[in-house]
């Protein structure tokens, strides 16, 4: 009985989702009741899909074998966590939690946006609505996860082995609250085309929900990294898989909206480009949809092979996606452009760090995108590895690191670009003599990699010396510059700890991608292999079991040269229920570094393949993403950006040599 009342729920959230947006969409204007109904609507809507899909979870955990889905993808051998997570860990389950969290911002809107215009709330929740209901049929018509069988077997084929992992847990959940997140931005931008109102109050009003969606996204797209790098076995942290590259998209215009609502908010230009770019990170998080669950990849990340799922889902897009555009074209003539600047300004250097993300991004798409145009129109089959992907982006990426300490030491509207250089003067001294440092530890390699690296420590340095320069360090007596270091806004801290979290990444993939270590050998009980100072020994193999699996596990002792002997096991686990085979990696964290451990096939009688990575300072790529997150979350926290928060004008001292 309780899944029919989950599918009943979802059928009265689809109706009641259609009734929002058509009448949002008709009565917007000044209408009490219509904006009334909306937001109560946006708020059943929530609490609706939230039964169904809770509905859903309690069958997976109460082993209902009568459900479909539970048959495919669970088995009451699996753990408890692994038959929650089983929840989503498939096409159906997956689009129910993609709805569940629509409805989730939609009710945030509803509930949290008290001081929005009625107007604009009204449209931004229909729009909303519109989408709700989209997705909701689409799952109730084409993927309904509530299908019922008769008579129900004894139990099911579990779930698929490699997701059977904490990871299932952490990361949908948090990529889906990133890039379904900017689907407010998205009803932001179609209410402000249709109401016309764009102006500085509107980027303001969107900014929160653009920041959220980034941090969560970037806590998304990073837990997905480390999840592959600990579960595949391939000791690789990024591989530039099509669905990876489909959430970093979002990632990159998303970046790039966060600055451009900015210089709408405090010039009140890039209105049209900032509307552009709210449409664009959607549409790109709903083509990261399309390439899941369409069925033209094949990737551990797809949860579908139904190519009529996915010309329904090509379809929805196309209206959804084709609709937005559209109206785009026929009312950004009649936007105002704003404020003038001058290009040497800070306007003009957010400018600059857009161009920079709008090409990488399209980048990463065509590299995505053009080897299935071309299979689709040709059938001719090629790919598009690593090294397209390391040459355009990192090409890219490197003029706009170099240029993000100049950004904040600029004036609004007009700056001086020497002025800003004597003012970086101490920050570039310290990054040369500490490039020189690191340059010579090396032992002045004939490489790219202390380039790379100086590039990192640029970023950090630049990052402390935002700060320094803002509270005046060495220009004001300590007492002074420690009252402005307490008073400076969370906004200004936010910004240094993201910009000194890029920094932290950069060195991070310097060092993992250019001086790890690998040796793959065989190895017999009681061997020793020597690896980047390491001593690696073999010390056999065990049998032993789980749950719902078997298990050969191989031991290994490692000597550090510092931090003594530690030992690491690694496993290759089969799972008799559906015959699959997984590797479980051995790391041991020193540091920041890592020795990396798979065990792997047998090699003779009583030998084994052995995989050994050292990884230096491989953990600062996900420190850095830590920094980046953590920054988004305490600019939320700061009263200015908190929607029709007044500011309180409090009585200044003049500042000894304030910043422009």
């Amino acid at each position: 009985m309780t899944i029919e009342l989950g599918h009943l729920a979802l059928i009265l959230a689809f109706v009641i989702a259609a009734a929002q947006a058509g009448i949002g969409f008709a009565f917007w204007r000044a209408n009490e009741m219509a904006q009334r109904f909306v937001k109560h609507a946006a708020l059943l809507q929530f609490g609706l899909v939230g039964l169904s899909f809770a509905a859903l979870v309690q069958a997976f955990m109460s082993d209902d074998f009568s459900l479909r889905l539970a048959v495919q993808h669970s088995n009451s051998l699996q753990p408890m966590l692994y038959k929650f997570t089983s929840t989503w860990g498939n096409h159906e389950g997956s689009m129910l939690l993609f709805v569940l969290t629509l409805t989730l911002f939609g009710a945030a809107v509803a509930a949290f946006g008290r001081n929005l215009p009625n107007e604009l709330k009204t449209l931004v929740l229909a729009n909303q609505g519109l989408m709700v209901a989209a997705f909701s049929a689409f799952v109730i018509f084409t993927s309904n996860p509530f299908w019922r069988l008769d008579p129900a077997p004894f139990d099911g084929t579990e779930l698929n082995p490699i997701l059977q992992d904490i990871g299932l847990a952490i990361h949908p959940p948090l990529l889906y609250l990133g890039y379904v997140g900017f689907s407010i931005c998205f009803s932001f931008a179609i209410a402000a085309l249709v109401s016309g109102r764009i102006d500085a109050a509107w980027a303001r009003w969107v900014r929160p929900w653009t920041l959220a969606s980034w941090a969560f996204l970037t806590l998304g797209i990073a837990m997905g990294s480390y999840w592959a790098y600990y579960e595949l076995g391939w000791g690789g942290w990024w591989f530039w898989d099509p669905v990876e590259n489909a959430s970093f998209m979002p990632w990159l215009a998303g970046t790039a909206l966060l600055h451009s609502a900015v210089v709408m908010e405090k010039r009140n230009a890039l209105k049209i480009w900032t509307i552009f770019l709210a449409i664009v990170t959607f549409s790109l998080s709903l083509l990261g949809t399309f390439l899941v669950r369409s069925g033209i990849l094949t990737s551990v990340h797809a949860f579908a092979s139904d190519p009529t799922r996915g010309t329904v889902i090509l379809a929805m897009l196309a209206a959804l996606i084709g609709g937005a555009f559209t109206l785009f074209a026929l009312r950004a003539s009649s936007l105002r452009h704003g404020g003038l600047f001058a290009p040497i300004s800070r306007e003009g250097a957010l400018i600059l760090n857009n161009v920079f993300l709008a090409a990488a991004t399209t980048g990463v798409l065509v590299g995505t995108l053009y080897p299935l145009v071309l299979e689709s129109f040709t059938g001719a089959r090629i790919t598009v590895g690593a090294p397209f992907f390391d040459l355009t982006f990192g090409a890219l990426m490197v003029p706009l690191l170099l240029l993000i300490p100049f950004g904040p030491f600029l004036a609004w509207k007009r700056g001086d670009l020497v002025a800003v250089g004597q003012r970086l003067i101490a920050a570039i001294v310290v990054t040369l003599v500490l490039s020189l440092l690191v340059f010579a530890f090396l032992g002045f390699p004939v490489t790219l990699a202390p380039i790379g690296l100086g590039i990192g420590i640029w970023v950090m340095v630049g990052a402390i010396a935002e700060i320094a320069d803002r509270i005046a360090a060495g220009r004001v007596t300590p007492a002074q510059s420690w009252a402005r270091l307490k008073g400076l806004p969370r906004t200004a801290w936010s910004t240094a700890i993201a910009h000194f979290g890029v920094g932290v990444s950069v060195i991070g993939i310097v060092c993992a991608t250019a001086f790890q270590t690998e040796i793959v050998t065989s190895m017999r009980a009681g061997e020793t292999i020597e690896i980047s100072g390491y001593s690696v020994t073999y010390q056999g193999e065990t049998q032993v079991g789980g749950p719902n699996f078997t298990a050969e596990r191989g031991s290994f002792a490692i000597r550090s040269p510092w931090d003594g002997v530690r030992e690491v096991t690694s496993e290759r686990r089969i799972y008799p229920v559906s015959g699959t085979s997984t590797t479980e990696a051995g790391i041991r964290t020193y540091g920041l570094s890592q020795m990396y451990v798979q065990f792997g096939e047998r090699f003779g009688t009583d030998g084994r393949v052995v995989r050994l990575w050292h990884k230096p300072f491989v953990l600062l790529i996900w420190l850095g993403t830590l920094f980046m997150a953590s920054a988004g979350f305490l600019s939320l926290t700061d009263r200015r950006l908190r929607i029709g928060a007044p500011t309180v004008a409090r009585n200044r001292t003049k500042p000894v040599e304030a910043r422009p």
